[in-house]
């Protein structure tokens, strides 16, 4: 039925094991818990796509039995631990690019203390890319966009928008708000700029009536142990926490 409608969005971060001492080390999920998700998906029957390809689905003109799957800010280990493994299980994701930080590190964290990891270069994303992955917009700095003047933030929205479709040579479509941090005003700036979906940090599955520039998605951590993450994809467990998540 058309009413039980549900795509489960996944939304994860770094994928790289790291020590008990790290600081949000919930950011981090292990190569190992990674595989062991996507083998699940592929087990009960998922097909893993990036929001490009999910698209059609979101608007009703595909059916089946599909995921999103997306990264925030385009670190470096997406490529290297997590990509092999979609490619393994011919699964698609995108990763959310932050495009002037393009081969640094995910800077706007180090007033918060959290551990520094390296971000993919133009290489590494092509390298991406060329594996059948999708990339995506996450601002030009990782700003919060609710605390910064309107015509910074328009200009953070677009410009991240033509700084990737100039260095990649490819249309960038979907959107992700920095600290899933966002407002009305806000929305319509990443409309404007030509967008043609963009994820959150609310928590739970796509339904029918969701609005496409307010995609929710389910978080998953390091602390996402298999049964939860069974939970999280298959019942309402997520659709109950219906509320900001902020990482």
């Amino acid at each position: 039925m058309m009413s039980d409608f549900t795509i489960p969005i996944l939304m994860y971060h770094s994928i790289e094991s790291m020590p008990k001492s790290t600081i949000m080390r919930s950011l981090h999920v292990a190569p190992k818990r990674f595989k062991f998700q996507m083998w699940m998906l592929k087990i009960l029957g998922y097909k893993g796509l990036s929001l490009r390809q999910l698209r059609p689905y979101l608007d009703g003109e595909k059916h089946g039995k599909v995921v999103g799957i997306t990264f925030d800010d385009g670190y470096q280990n997406n490529l290297l631990n997590a990509a092999p493994i979609l490619r393994k299980y011919n699964f698609s994701a995108t990763c959310y690019i932050v495009s002037k930080r393009i081969g640094t590190s995910n800077k706007w964290d180090l007033d918060k203390n959290i551990t520094q990891r390296k971000l993919m270069s133009d290489n590494e994303i092509q390298k991406w890319l060329n594996l059948g992955m999708d990339i995506g917009a996450h601002t030009q700095t990782h700003a919060d966009l609710t605390k910064i003047n309107h015509s910074i933030a328009r200009a953070e929205i677009r410009n991240c928008k033509t700084d990737l479709e100039k260095i990649f040579q490819i249309s960038i479509v979907d959107f992700c708000y920095p600290f899933g941090r966002f407002d009305e005003s806000i929305i319509e700036l990443v409309k404007n700029a030509g967008f043609k979906s963009a994820t959150t940090m609310i928590r739970g599955r796509t339904k029918i009536d969701t609005k496409i520039l307010k995609l929710p998605r389910i978080p998953v951590t390091h602390h996402t142990l298999p049964h939860l993450f069974l939970a999280k994809i298959l019942t309402k467990y997520e659709d109950k926490r219906s509320s900001k998540y902020n990482i």
